[in-house]
């Protein structure tokens, strides 16, 4: 890890602003969210491009919350500066996805054991193969024992890093055959950055909306507030 590079050309925090545990939704609109309910004595540590980063108090407990906009690319820099720059050692991504199957409804959890993709982020590494992005366990285990606690109805399995919101292919549903419970577009480049940094992560997804069920489905600005559930069980993993 260097101290040297910060700030950086996208975090205009100083080394020491970020807790150990950052909370990354995509909306910086839900990272000011999170702040403002539910950590105590929020700090603005960065707000390059609108990107919002606080370091709070959770139970006591020092937390950060900082969004990573869309896609891969986004999540990738905002990840790769906090984990090798930072000193940052967990991320837990906040976000919002598709489901793919039956049993998983508008606001049900998804806690992404793996991250398939069709995207090119792991190329980088120049590995003779195909490289798996998964979660951290520790903290993948205890994130369901928080929701078995809670009553939030969850399902643990394969997500989807979509480089694509508009699929001309429809390939989704393909996807959805092997297993794969919903897509996004961040979570494979934030489980390759934590691999390569030795770091943790884990993404946690609010459904909103279904592939399945298209009568189901949210608002920017339910997304934004009411996916509560997911909040608390990430600031209860920090």
């Amino acid at each position: 890890m260097s101290t040297s590079k910060v700030p950086t050309p996208h975090i205009a925090a100083k080394y020491g602003d970020f807790a150990e545990t950052v909370l990354m939704p995509g909306d910086p609109l839900r990272s000011k969210f999170i702040a403002e309910h539910f950590l105590e004595k929020p700090v603005l540590v960065n707000n390059v491009r609108g990107v919002n980063g606080y370091t709070g108090l959770y139970h006591g407990k020092r937390v950060s919350v900082m969004a990573s906009g869309m896609g891969q690319p986004s999540i990738g820099i905002y990840s790769y500066e906090l984990f090798n720059f930072y000193g940052v050692e967990n991320i837990i991504r906040v976000g919002s996805c598709g489901s793919f199957v039956e049993d998983l409804h508008v606001r049900d959890l998804i806690l992404a054991q793996g991250a398939c993709t069709n995207g090119n982020y792991a190329m980088q590494y120049e590995l003779p193969g195909t490289f798996c992005p998964i979660a951290d366990f520790g903290l993948l285990r205890r994130a369901a024992d928080l929701c078995d606690a809670a009553g939030v109805r969850y399902k643990v399995g394969n997500i989807f890093s979509s480089d694509m919101f508009y699929d001309d292919a429809s390939s989704g549903m393909r996807w959805a055959k092997m297993g794969v419970l919903g897509v996004e577009m961040e979570s494979a480049a934030l489980y390759a950055n934590a691999a390569r940094a030795g770091k943790r992560a884990l993404c946690i997804c609010t459904v909103s909306d279904s592939f399945v069920h298209p009568e189901e489905n949210t608002t920017a600005e339910e997304r934004e507030t009411t996916f509560t559930a997911m909040m608390k069980i990430a600031l209860e993993l920090a």
